[in-house]
């Protein structure tokens, strides 16, 4: 079996210079943490601005005269509503209601750019391209994009410096073309940190170590610094955001991962459309829950819930908050066990731990401007 070695970023030898911890991830070798390490780095988003290195992920254009219809047949959401210059977020799901990939689907006049997990990128491709519909074409250009996230309070005023553009009028999940240092971008006000923040995809790769340190220029006097993916998580764990092949995958379902409001079951049918609205009329038997410790422990994926000594559930994301600095984490329980307030057990090395389920997010003051 052909061995396939992990594939470099744009950045990649910025991260080397940092002395970043490179890990293999998704096909990539990508930086975890920096010296300063994850609480850090995490604090520095909470407090003022990072950057962050998002190349792994996926990016798909798709074109042609039927090019909503297909995506109003692939996705759960309705792509019919979006405006010129908007976002969506939105799932994909197989036949059986399970979540294929979650997504963020940004139109344009002539195409819609969709933006996929790094972990799923061929998986998602294929399953798009057995599901095409005549008059759509579709392109896969994950490996010719680099991403890079500004994220946090000052991002506005780092990322003002390096457009013409009145960043003040771009809403949130809205996006431009503008140009960074002469290059091409695609600028948009998203990200998966619960802080104000901007995502930026360019092509020209051979420009992408000039955009970056302008980028870290511009955020000098906010004392910018480079974040990896173990303070990513950790901030998207704060605000509940799902996790790919942690709170969702192929056995979850939208409705009991708690994204029933991005299920349009008014518009015309979509894959997966027919089972989810059976799961709906019969109820979830399991949903997706916030909880917190009450007391010490650090809940880890795979963790086993318990009530009155009945495993009721299992952790699927997990850590101590670097901002409230208590265990969190997310988990499926049964139905009658997901009320907030609820008390539940994590077991944790043979000990029953207690924790309590909680109203999501679990950090309640980010500057994200909805």
């Amino acid at each position: 079996m052909k061995k396939y070695l992990p594939k470099e970023t744009a950045f990649y030898n910025i991260h080397k210079k940092r002395n970043a911890k490179i890990v293999s991830f998704a096909g990539y070798e990508m930086p975890v943490q920096y010296e300063n390490g994850i609480v850090s780095e995490h604090k520095k988003v909470r407090k003022s601005v990072g950057m962050f290195d998002l190349s792994h992920m996926g990016e798909f254009i798709v074109k042609g005269e039927k090019r909503l219809d297909f995506i109003q047949k692939m996705t759960t959401n309705d792509a019919s509503k979006l405006e010129i210059g908007q976002i969506q977020y939105t799932n994909m799901c197989y036949p059986n209601g399970g979540i294929v990939d979650d997504l963020l689907v940004y139109r344009e006049k002539d195409i819609f750019y969709l933006v996929a997990n790094a972990s799923n990128i061929d998986k998602d491709f294929e399953w798009l391209k057995t599901n095409l519909i005549e008059g759509v074409k579709l392109q896969n250009v994950s490996d010719k994009t680099a991403l890079i996230a500004v994220q946090g309070p000052y991002s506005e005023k780092v990322m003002q410096k390096l457009v013409n553009e009145n960043l003040v009028n771009l809403r949130y999940y809205y996006f431009i073309r503008t140009k960074i240092a002469d290059v091409p971008v695609i600028l948009s006000r998203t990200g998966y940190t619960g802080e104000d923040g901007f995502e930026i995809y360019f092509t020209q790769l051979d420009k992408a170590e000039n955009l970056w340190n302008k980028i870290e220029k511009a955020g000098e006097e906010f004392e910018i610094e480079p974040i990896g993916l173990g303070a990513r998580d950790t901030l998207r764990l704060e605000m509940k955001y799902p996790l790919y092949g942690n709170d969702i995958d192929e056995n979850t379902n939208p409705l009991e991962a708690g994204l029933k409001w991005i299920v349009k079951f008014k518009k015309n049918d979509f894959i997966g459309k027919e089972t989810l609205l059976k799961i709906r009329e019969e109820k979830i038997q399991k949903k997706l829950v916030a909880f917190k410790m009450s007391e010490k422990g650090i809940p880890r994926p795979h963790y086993e819930i318990f009530k009155n000594g009945q495993q009721i559930g299992e952790v699927r994301s997990g850590t101590i908050s670097p901002s409230l600095n208590i265990g969190i984490g997310t988990g499926y329980v049964k139905r009658d066990f997901m009320k907030i307030g609820t008390e539940i057990e994590i077991k944790i090395r043979e000990k029953y731990l207690k924790a309590e389920i909680v109203n999501p997010p679990f950090y309640k003051n980010g500057t994200l401007k909805m």
